[in-house]
């Protein structure tokens, strides 16, 4: 892995909203976009745009059912992301 690599990961984690997500979606198997939104009491837009971050870098997984995003942990995370994620 490379340092830019590493880099976008890291930031991806440094964010309190996107660890207060990653905490729950560790407790559930997958959630989707609204009810994530209503949890953190966070705006659907800025819920998006941190799943956006989250999935870019490969820490959550996503599927559409109808017009539903649904999003859940990565099935095949980087070794990184796995130590990381064991400690939230």
């Amino acid at each position: 892995m490379d340092e830019k690599e590493l880099e976008k990961i890291l930031k991806a984690f440094s964010n309190r909203r996107r660890i207060l997500m990653l905490k729950i979606l560790k407790k559930r198997n997958k959630i989707s976009m609204g009810n994530m939104a209503s949890q953190i009491k966070l705006s659907f837009r800025s819920t998006s745009k941190h799943f956006s971050i989250l999935y870019t870098v490969g820490i959550v997984d996503r599927e559409q059912h109808g017009l539903t995003m649904y999003y859940s942990l990565s099935s095949k995370p980087s070794s990184i992301i796995s130590q990381i994620l064991s400690i939230i």
